[in-house]
């Protein structure tokens, strides 16, 4: 089987040569000993202003199998959802994506492609009992209530929606990729819902996680985050249902709320 990997990228010159070169030996490894047919690395850099895109074009010369893709801007969904596209343009069997700190270590990803079996999809899951996970525990309860309202507004059976690691089969991901939305806090949800919608079947696989220094959510901004992963999917609930129509409306209170 093909595998093809997305990781997004934003302001990441400290992390991302490590996860490339990791991830790029791992998985020779793997088409080595024949476990994987061959693969490819998509990096897609969404409005990078450090030198990004420099350390990457480094590891392009290392390792033949990374591909880069540069975007003006965009946040990290709009940028999966972009190395999606590109992934789908060849004959990819499994399509994925990967945080680029490597919260999330090679080894663990690969169980989610050695596990996917007869499912569509596979996702790492920290909310697992088996699963290994050291974090901080205002991370843990953001996590923790975050997954409590995509229960109770979606109805998503999953423990942990939002862990940065997923991979799925190609039919899946072609069935949804022109309907996913880029709302910043729910774009794992809204792809995962989609998924739901059209009877695809996802696997949660236990992980191991670590999180890294110099994440996007920093323990200063939890309270405001959390607000805006409430507003996520509460507008992902009302896209859901027979008042769609008031989105537009939604939008600009939601908007004045994140302005207040």
């Amino acid at each position: 089987m093909k595998i093809s990997i997305i990781i997004p990228a934003y302001n990441e010159e400290e992390r991302i040569g490590k996860t490339l070169e990791e991830y790029s030996k791992f998985l020779r490894d793997k088409k080595k000993s024949k476990d994987i047919k061959d693969f490819e690395i998509v990096v897609v850099l969404n409005g990078c202003k450090d030198n990004t895109l420099g350390i990457v074009n480094e590891y392009q010369k290392k390792f033949k199998e990374i591909i880069t893709i540069n975007l003006p801007q965009g946040g990290k969904g709009f940028a999966v959802i972009t190395g999606f596209k590109e992934a789908l343009k060849r004959e990819n069997d499994l399509i994925g994506f990967v945080d680029a700190d490597m919260a999330t270590p090679p080894q663990s990803f690969f169980d989610l492609i050695k596990n996917i079996g007869y499912y569509d999809g596979a996702i790492a899951s920290r909310g697992l009992k088996e699963s290994s996970v050291e974090t901080s525990v205002s991370r843990k309860i953001t996590n923790r209530g975050f997954n409590f309202l995509v229960k109770v507004f979606l109805f998503l059976p999953y423990r942990d929606t939002q862990c940065g690691a997923k991979i799925f089969k190609r039919e899946a991901l072609k069935n949804v990729i022109n309907d996913i939305g880029i709302t910043k806090w729910a774009f794992d949800v809204d792809l995962l819902y989609k998924l739901k919608r059209k009877g695809f079947k996802i696997k949660e696989i236990p992980t191991i996680w670590y999180d890294k220094a110099g994440s996007k959510v920093e323990a200063g901004k939890i309270s405001r985050v959390s607000i805006q992963m409430l507003l996520a999917i509460i507008r992902l609930r009302i896209l859901y249902s027979p008042f769609k129509g008031m989105v537009k409306i939604y939008d600009k209170m939601s908007n004045g709320t994140k302005k207040a």
